[in-house]
Protein backbone atom coordinates (compact mmCIF):
# COMPACT_ATOMS: atom_id res chain seq x y z
CA UNK A 1 0.00 0.00 0.00
CA UNK A 2 1.25 3.31 -0.84
CA UNK A 3 3.04 5.76 2.07
CA UNK A 4 2.94 8.97 2.31
CA UNK A 5 5.56 8.85 5.25
CA UNK A 6 9.37 8.55 5.03
CA UNK A 7 9.88 10.60 1.99
CA UNK A 8 13.23 12.70 3.39
CA UNK A 9 14.14 15.83 2.14
CA UNK A 10 17.36 15.07 0.47
CA UNK A 11 15.49 12.05 -1.69
CA UNK A 12 13.29 14.75 -2.79
CA UNK A 13 15.95 17.34 -3.69
CA UNK A 14 17.99 14.14 -5.80
CA UNK A 15 14.90 13.53 -7.59
CA UNK A 16 14.25 17.39 -8.67
CA UNK A 17 17.74 17.01 -10.59
CA UNK A 18 16.99 14.30 -12.59
CA UNK A 19 13.13 15.48 -13.12
CA UNK A 20 11.34 15.92 -16.63
CA UNK A 21 10.88 18.98 -17.88
CA UNK A 22 7.40 19.63 -18.42
CA UNK A 23 8.28 22.71 -21.23
CA UNK A 24 7.11 26.07 -21.59
CA UNK A 25 4.24 26.50 -24.11
CA UNK A 26 2.88 29.40 -25.53
CA UNK A 27 -1.00 29.25 -26.30
CA UNK A 28 -2.19 31.62 -28.73
CA UNK A 29 -6.33 32.04 -28.15
CA UNK A 30 -8.83 32.74 -31.65
CA UNK A 31 -12.13 33.18 -30.34
CA UNK A 32 -14.19 33.31 -33.81
CA UNK A 33 -15.94 30.29 -35.22
CA UNK A 34 -18.26 30.33 -38.31
CA UNK A 35 -20.63 28.78 -35.82
CA UNK A 36 -21.45 27.92 -32.19
CA UNK A 37 -22.04 24.47 -31.66
CA UNK A 38 -24.67 23.65 -29.01
CA UNK A 39 -21.87 21.88 -26.82
CA UNK A 40 -19.21 23.81 -26.64
CA UNK A 41 -18.33 26.38 -23.55
CA UNK A 42 -15.34 27.83 -24.84
CA UNK A 43 -15.01 31.05 -25.20
CA UNK A 44 -16.10 31.18 -28.89
CA UNK A 45 -17.73 33.92 -30.78
CA UNK A 46 -19.20 34.45 -34.51
CA UNK A 47 -18.48 37.71 -36.12
CA UNK A 48 -19.58 39.55 -39.78
CA UNK A 49 -16.77 41.02 -40.22
CA UNK A 50 -12.90 40.63 -37.98
CA UNK A 51 -10.18 43.26 -38.51
CA UNK A 52 -7.68 40.90 -39.33
CA UNK A 53 -4.67 43.47 -39.28
CA UNK A 54 -5.90 45.05 -35.95
CA UNK A 55 -6.03 41.31 -34.66
CA UNK A 56 -2.70 40.48 -35.99
CA UNK A 57 -1.12 42.92 -34.43
CA UNK A 58 -2.87 43.13 -30.46
CA UNK A 59 -1.06 38.75 -30.81
CA UNK A 60 2.02 39.79 -31.58
CA UNK A 61 1.88 43.04 -29.00
CA UNK A 62 0.62 40.95 -26.18
CA UNK A 63 3.38 38.21 -26.56
CA UNK A 64 5.97 40.63 -26.74
CA UNK A 65 4.62 41.59 -23.44
CA UNK A 66 4.45 38.32 -21.62
CA UNK A 67 7.94 38.18 -23.55
CA UNK A 68 9.17 40.80 -21.43
CA UNK A 69 8.30 38.85 -18.37
CA UNK A 70 10.02 35.37 -19.20
CA UNK A 71 13.16 36.18 -20.95
CA UNK A 72 14.98 32.96 -19.61
CA UNK A 73 12.52 30.50 -21.01
CA UNK A 74 13.04 28.31 -23.77
CA UNK A 75 9.76 27.67 -25.74
CA UNK A 76 8.93 23.48 -26.42
CA UNK A 77 5.31 24.22 -27.97
CA UNK A 78 2.96 26.73 -29.48
CA UNK A 79 -0.67 25.66 -29.31
CA UNK A 80 -3.16 27.77 -31.40
CA UNK A 81 -6.49 27.08 -30.27
CA UNK A 82 -9.79 28.18 -30.11
CA UNK A 83 -12.46 29.08 -31.38
CA UNK A 84 -11.37 28.01 -35.00
CA UNK A 85 -8.09 29.13 -35.38
CA UNK A 86 -7.58 27.68 -38.93
CA UNK A 87 -9.99 30.38 -40.09
CA UNK A 88 -6.72 32.77 -39.08
CA UNK A 89 -5.29 33.87 -42.28
CA UNK A 90 -1.76 32.56 -42.82
CA UNK A 91 -0.26 35.70 -42.32
CA UNK A 92 -1.21 36.27 -38.71
CA UNK A 93 -0.29 32.26 -38.25
CA UNK A 94 3.23 33.40 -39.84
CA UNK A 95 3.67 36.84 -37.75
CA UNK A 96 2.77 35.15 -34.63
CA UNK A 97 4.92 32.36 -35.41
CA UNK A 98 7.98 34.59 -36.46
CA UNK A 99 7.36 36.51 -33.10
CA UNK A 100 7.87 33.75 -30.55
CA UNK A 101 11.38 32.85 -32.41
CA UNK A 102 12.62 36.64 -32.45
CA UNK A 103 11.17 36.90 -28.35
CA UNK A 104 12.12 33.63 -27.03
CA UNK A 105 14.81 30.90 -27.41
CA UNK A 106 12.98 27.78 -28.99
CA UNK A 107 13.78 24.25 -28.70
CA UNK A 108 15.16 22.87 -31.75
CA UNK A 109 12.38 19.56 -31.60
CA UNK A 110 9.68 22.62 -30.94
CA UNK A 111 5.93 21.40 -31.52
CA UNK A 112 3.28 23.66 -33.25
CA UNK A 113 -0.19 22.47 -33.31
CA UNK A 114 -3.00 24.42 -35.22
CA UNK A 115 -6.72 23.30 -34.48
CA UNK A 116 -8.59 22.97 -37.73
CA UNK A 117 -12.24 21.94 -38.41
CA UNK A 118 -12.75 20.01 -41.59
CA UNK A 119 -14.45 22.49 -44.15
CA UNK A 120 -13.24 23.08 -47.22
CA UNK A 121 -12.04 26.54 -47.13
CA UNK A 122 -9.89 25.15 -43.95
CA UNK A 123 -8.83 22.02 -45.70
CA UNK A 124 -7.53 24.27 -48.77
CA UNK A 125 -5.03 25.98 -45.95
CA UNK A 126 -2.90 23.72 -44.67
CA UNK A 127 0.13 23.76 -46.56
CA UNK A 128 -0.25 27.48 -46.26
CA UNK A 129 0.12 26.68 -42.19
CA UNK A 130 2.77 24.09 -43.01
CA UNK A 131 4.60 27.34 -44.96
CA UNK A 132 4.20 29.05 -41.91
CA UNK A 133 5.52 26.88 -39.37
CA UNK A 134 2.80 24.72 -38.34
CA UNK A 135 3.93 21.34 -37.87
CA UNK A 136 0.95 19.77 -36.22
CA UNK A 137 -2.77 19.75 -36.66
CA UNK A 138 -5.47 18.69 -34.65
CA UNK A 139 -9.14 18.57 -36.33
CA UNK A 140 -12.03 18.81 -34.87
CA UNK A 141 -14.02 15.98 -36.83
CA UNK A 142 -16.17 14.85 -33.96
CA UNK A 143 -18.21 12.39 -36.01
CA UNK A 144 -18.01 9.70 -38.96
CA UNK A 145 -21.78 10.10 -39.27
CA UNK A 146 -23.64 12.83 -41.31
CA UNK A 147 -26.80 12.68 -38.67
CA UNK A 148 -24.98 13.11 -35.84
CA UNK A 149 -23.19 15.74 -37.26
CA UNK A 150 -25.80 17.96 -37.66
CA UNK A 151 -27.31 16.82 -34.52
CA UNK A 152 -24.23 18.12 -33.13
CA UNK A 153 -24.00 21.63 -34.74
CA UNK A 154 -20.82 20.84 -37.06
CA UNK A 155 -20.56 22.61 -40.37
CA UNK A 156 -18.76 19.65 -42.28
CA UNK A 157 -19.73 16.66 -43.85
CA UNK A 158 -18.51 13.05 -42.82
CA UNK A 159 -17.12 13.38 -46.50
CA UNK A 160 -15.19 16.33 -46.01
CA UNK A 161 -13.99 15.06 -42.45
CA UNK A 162 -11.98 12.26 -44.89
CA UNK A 163 -10.93 14.86 -46.93
CA UNK A 164 -9.34 17.36 -43.92
CA UNK A 165 -7.79 13.70 -42.15
CA UNK A 166 -5.99 12.73 -45.76
CA UNK A 167 -4.99 16.31 -46.84
CA UNK A 168 -3.49 15.98 -43.45
CA UNK A 169 -2.16 13.02 -43.62
CA UNK A 170 -0.15 14.19 -47.31
CA UNK A 171 0.71 17.80 -45.73
CA UNK A 172 2.07 17.50 -41.65
CA UNK A 173 4.19 14.28 -40.28
CA UNK A 174 2.17 14.41 -37.65
CA UNK A 175 -1.48 15.27 -37.35
CA UNK A 176 -4.58 14.20 -34.71
CA UNK A 177 -8.31 14.16 -34.79
CA UNK A 178 -11.27 14.80 -32.19
CA UNK A 179 -14.11 12.39 -31.56
CA UNK A 180 -17.16 12.21 -29.36
CA UNK A 181 -19.09 9.24 -28.11
CA UNK A 182 -21.41 8.82 -25.40
CA UNK A 183 -23.70 10.60 -28.03
CA UNK A 184 -27.74 10.71 -27.61
CA UNK A 185 -29.24 7.95 -28.90
CA UNK A 186 -25.93 6.49 -29.54
CA UNK A 187 -25.16 2.73 -28.82
CA UNK A 188 -22.01 1.01 -27.54
CA UNK A 189 -22.10 -1.02 -30.66
CA UNK A 190 -22.47 1.94 -32.56
CA UNK A 191 -19.17 3.56 -31.28
CA UNK A 192 -17.28 0.59 -31.73
CA UNK A 193 -17.72 0.59 -35.43
CA UNK A 194 -17.26 3.89 -35.77
CA UNK A 195 -13.74 3.76 -33.67
CA UNK A 196 -12.86 0.72 -35.84
CA UNK A 197 -13.99 2.94 -38.88
CA UNK A 198 -11.77 6.10 -37.95
CA UNK A 199 -8.49 4.02 -36.58
CA UNK A 200 -8.30 3.59 -40.29
CA UNK A 201 -7.86 6.68 -40.79
CA UNK A 202 -5.72 7.89 -37.88
CA UNK A 203 -1.89 8.70 -38.10
CA UNK A 204 -0.72 8.59 -34.58
CA UNK A 205 -2.29 10.40 -32.15
CA UNK A 206 -6.44 10.71 -31.62
CA UNK A 207 -8.66 12.84 -28.91
CA UNK A 208 -11.60 11.23 -27.49
CA UNK A 209 -13.86 12.56 -25.48
CA UNK A 210 -17.23 11.67 -23.82
CA UNK A 211 -20.49 13.80 -24.36
CA UNK A 212 -20.73 16.24 -21.67
CA UNK A 213 -23.38 18.47 -20.96
CA UNK A 214 -22.33 22.10 -19.88
CA UNK A 215 -23.85 25.11 -18.30
CA UNK A 216 -24.40 27.62 -20.65
CA UNK A 217 -24.48 25.73 -23.83
CA UNK A 218 -27.72 25.25 -25.91
CA UNK A 219 -27.56 21.45 -25.55
CA UNK A 220 -27.30 22.30 -21.75
CA UNK A 221 -30.95 23.93 -21.96
CA UNK A 222 -32.20 21.12 -24.16
CA UNK A 223 -30.85 18.72 -21.73
CA UNK A 224 -32.72 19.78 -18.73
CA UNK A 225 -35.81 20.27 -21.00
CA UNK A 226 -35.69 16.52 -21.19
CA UNK A 227 -35.41 17.09 -24.98
CA UNK A 228 -31.86 15.82 -25.38
CA UNK A 229 -30.55 12.30 -23.26
CA UNK A 230 -27.54 11.03 -22.70
CA UNK A 231 -26.44 7.68 -20.90
CA UNK A 232 -26.65 6.77 -18.29
CA UNK A 233 -23.10 5.94 -15.60
CA UNK A 234 -23.35 2.03 -16.12
CA UNK A 235 -23.60 2.96 -19.88
CA UNK A 236 -21.50 5.49 -20.20
CA UNK A 237 -18.66 3.15 -18.45
CA UNK A 238 -19.52 0.74 -21.29
CA UNK A 239 -18.47 3.39 -24.18
CA UNK A 240 -15.27 4.32 -22.09
CA UNK A 241 -14.83 0.72 -21.76
CA UNK A 242 -15.11 -0.09 -25.70
CA UNK A 243 -12.76 2.94 -26.21
CA UNK A 244 -10.33 1.69 -24.23
CA UNK A 245 -10.10 -2.20 -25.62
CA UNK A 246 -10.19 -0.60 -29.05
CA UNK A 247 -7.34 1.65 -28.81
CA UNK A 248 -4.74 -0.44 -27.20
CA UNK A 249 -5.46 -3.05 -29.35
CA UNK A 250 -4.71 -0.49 -31.86
CA UNK A 251 -1.63 0.47 -30.23
CA UNK A 252 -2.59 4.12 -29.33
CA UNK A 253 -3.31 3.39 -25.48
CA UNK A 254 -4.49 6.37 -23.57
CA UNK A 255 -1.99 8.66 -22.18
CA UNK A 256 -4.31 11.02 -20.35
CA UNK A 257 -8.10 10.89 -19.63
CA UNK A 258 -9.21 11.64 -23.30
CA UNK A 259 -6.28 11.72 -25.07
CA UNK A 260 -4.44 8.34 -26.97
CA UNK A 261 -1.14 8.09 -28.53
CA UNK A 262 1.27 6.19 -29.79
CA UNK A 263 4.55 5.75 -28.26
CA UNK A 264 6.68 9.13 -28.18
CA UNK A 265 3.72 10.59 -30.26
CA UNK A 266 1.74 12.27 -27.00
CA UNK A 267 0.96 16.00 -27.83
CA UNK A 268 3.91 17.57 -25.71
CA UNK A 269 2.02 21.16 -25.39
CA UNK A 270 -0.82 19.56 -23.49
CA UNK A 271 1.72 16.90 -21.58
CA UNK A 272 3.06 20.42 -20.51
CA UNK A 273 -0.65 21.24 -18.83
CA UNK A 274 -0.65 17.73 -16.85
CA UNK A 275 2.98 17.87 -15.96
CA UNK A 276 2.48 21.24 -14.48
CA UNK A 277 4.77 22.97 -16.22
CA UNK A 278 4.95 26.83 -17.11
CA UNK A 279 2.63 28.19 -20.09
CA UNK A 280 1.74 31.76 -21.39
CA UNK A 281 -1.73 32.36 -22.91
CA UNK A 282 -2.32 35.00 -25.41
CA UNK A 283 -5.46 35.90 -26.66
CA UNK A 284 -9.07 36.78 -25.41
CA UNK A 285 -10.20 34.13 -22.40
CA UNK A 286 -6.72 32.55 -22.41
CA UNK A 287 -4.70 31.17 -19.18
CA UNK A 288 -1.58 31.26 -18.13
CA UNK A 289 0.87 29.45 -15.30
CA UNK A 290 3.87 31.42 -15.01
CA UNK A 291 6.67 31.01 -12.36
CA UNK A 292 8.20 35.08 -11.90
CA UNK A 293 10.57 35.61 -8.82
CA UNK A 294 9.84 31.80 -7.92
CA UNK A 295 6.33 32.20 -7.06
CA UNK A 296 4.02 30.95 -9.53
CA UNK A 297 1.23 32.96 -10.69
CA UNK A 298 -2.30 32.43 -12.75
CA UNK A 299 -2.83 34.27 -15.72
CA UNK A 300 -6.26 34.92 -17.28
CA UNK A 301 -7.44 37.69 -19.91
CA UNK A 302 -10.46 39.32 -20.75
CA UNK A 303 -12.80 37.05 -21.98
CA UNK A 304 -14.97 39.39 -24.58
CA UNK A 305 -12.64 39.86 -27.49
CA UNK A 306 -13.78 43.53 -28.53
CA UNK A 307 -12.78 44.34 -24.96
CA UNK A 308 -9.00 42.13 -25.15
CA UNK A 309 -8.53 43.97 -28.38
CA UNK A 310 -9.00 47.70 -26.97
CA UNK A 311 -6.83 46.53 -23.77
CA UNK A 312 -3.82 45.60 -25.34
CA UNK A 313 -4.40 48.83 -27.92
CA UNK A 314 -4.30 50.78 -25.18
CA UNK A 315 -1.83 49.26 -22.48
CA UNK A 316 -0.22 46.53 -24.26
CA UNK A 317 -1.77 43.57 -23.24
CA UNK A 318 -5.34 42.45 -22.20
CA UNK A 319 -4.70 40.52 -19.17
CA UNK A 320 -6.66 40.49 -15.24
CA UNK A 321 -4.11 41.47 -12.31
CA UNK A 322 -2.18 37.97 -12.17
CA UNK A 323 -3.30 35.75 -8.95
CA UNK A 324 -0.46 34.74 -6.93
CA UNK A 325 -0.88 30.46 -6.45
CA UNK A 326 0.04 29.81 -2.56
CA UNK A 327 1.49 26.51 -2.29
CA UNK A 328 -1.29 24.33 -1.57
CA UNK A 329 -3.11 25.77 -4.47
CA UNK A 330 -0.65 24.74 -6.62
CA UNK A 331 -0.06 21.30 -4.87
CA UNK A 332 -3.79 20.84 -5.49
CA UNK A 333 -3.78 21.72 -9.10
CA UNK A 334 -0.44 19.77 -8.95
CA UNK A 335 -2.33 16.95 -8.74
CA UNK A 336 -5.64 17.44 -10.31
CA UNK A 337 -3.63 17.49 -13.85
CA UNK A 338 -1.30 15.11 -12.85
CA UNK A 339 -3.64 12.11 -12.08
CA UNK A 340 -5.35 13.09 -15.64
CA UNK A 341 -2.09 10.83 -17.27
CA UNK A 342 -2.36 7.19 -17.06
CA UNK A 343 1.30 6.87 -15.86
CA UNK A 344 0.18 8.73 -12.49
CA UNK A 345 2.10 11.35 -10.44
CA UNK A 346 4.99 10.77 -8.40
CA UNK A 347 4.37 11.93 -5.13
CA UNK A 348 8.22 13.17 -4.61
CA UNK A 349 7.51 15.77 -6.98
CA UNK A 350 5.01 17.65 -5.32
CA UNK A 351 7.08 19.50 -2.94
CA UNK A 352 9.59 19.47 -6.04
CA UNK A 353 7.33 21.62 -8.12
CA UNK A 354 4.78 23.32 -5.69
CA UNK A 355 6.73 23.49 -1.83
CA UNK A 356 3.65 21.56 -0.08
CA UNK A 357 4.71 18.16 1.25
CA UNK A 358 2.55 15.76 -0.81
CA UNK A 359 1.57 13.85 2.50
CA UNK A 360 0.00 16.67 3.86
CA UNK A 361 -2.21 17.56 0.63
CA UNK A 362 -3.21 13.92 0.36
CA UNK A 363 -5.82 11.97 2.66
CA UNK A 364 -3.79 9.15 3.68
CA UNK A 365 -6.94 6.46 4.79
CA UNK A 366 -9.16 7.56 1.60
CA UNK A 367 -6.10 6.79 -0.85
CA UNK A 368 -5.81 3.60 0.96
CA UNK A 369 -9.27 2.86 0.66
CA UNK A 370 -9.69 3.83 -3.28
CA UNK A 371 -6.38 1.87 -3.95
CA UNK A 372 -8.34 -1.34 -2.50
CA UNK A 373 -11.66 -0.30 -4.24
CA UNK A 374 -9.95 -0.19 -7.46
CA UNK A 375 -10.05 3.67 -8.22
CA UNK A 376 -6.17 4.24 -7.34
CA UNK A 377 -3.16 2.03 -7.98
CA UNK A 378 -0.14 2.63 -5.72
CA UNK A 379 3.26 1.40 -7.23
CA UNK A 380 6.28 2.51 -5.11
CA UNK A 381 6.21 6.69 -4.77
CA UNK A 382 3.68 6.68 -7.77
CA UNK A 383 -0.09 7.54 -7.76
CA UNK A 384 -2.15 6.83 -11.04
CA UNK A 385 -6.01 6.72 -11.42
CA UNK A 386 -7.30 3.19 -12.67
CA UNK A 387 -9.42 2.91 -15.97
CA UNK A 388 -12.00 2.82 -13.37
CA UNK A 389 -11.06 5.65 -10.97
CA UNK A 390 -10.90 7.81 -14.59
CA UNK A 391 -14.42 7.15 -14.79
CA UNK A 392 -14.67 9.74 -11.86
CA UNK A 393 -12.12 11.13 -11.81
CA UNK A 394 -13.34 14.18 -10.24
CA UNK A 395 -14.90 12.41 -7.31
CA UNK A 396 -12.12 10.60 -6.84
CA UNK A 397 -9.81 14.05 -6.31
CA UNK A 398 -12.94 15.38 -4.20
CA UNK A 399 -12.20 12.66 -1.63
CA UNK A 400 -8.24 12.04 -1.52
CA UNK A 401 -7.57 15.67 -1.22
CA UNK A 402 -7.36 16.31 2.77
CA UNK A 403 -9.23 19.25 4.51
CA UNK A 404 -5.98 22.15 5.03
CA UNK A 405 -7.22 22.97 8.60
CA UNK A 406 -7.74 20.22 9.47
CA UNK A 407 -4.36 18.71 8.41
CA UNK A 408 -0.97 19.52 10.87
CA UNK A 409 1.90 21.08 9.13
CA UNK A 410 4.60 17.99 9.14
CA UNK A 411 8.37 19.09 8.88
CA UNK A 412 9.55 18.09 5.65
CA UNK A 413 12.01 15.39 7.59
Amino acid sequence: MLSLKNHPADHITANKDGAADPGFGVYIHWPFCLSKCPYCDFNSHVRETVDQARWRAALVRELTHQASLTTDRQVSSIFFGGGTPSLMPKETVAAVIDTVYELWPVADNIEITLEANPTSIEIDKFRDFKAAGINRVSIGVQSLRDDDLLALGRTHSAAEAMRAIETARSVFDRYSFDLIYARSQQTPDQWASELTEALTHAGAHMSLYQLTIEPGTAFYTRHQRGDLPIPEDEVAAEFYAVTQDIMNAAGLPAYETSNHAAPGQQSAHNLTYWRYGSYIGCGPGAHGRLLLDNNRYATRTHLAPEKWLDLVEQQGHGAHPFERLSARQQAEEWLMMGLRLFDGINLDQCEVLTGYPARQLLDQKMVDMLCDSGHLSAKGNTLSATAQGMLCLNAVLGKIISDPDLTPAVPAD
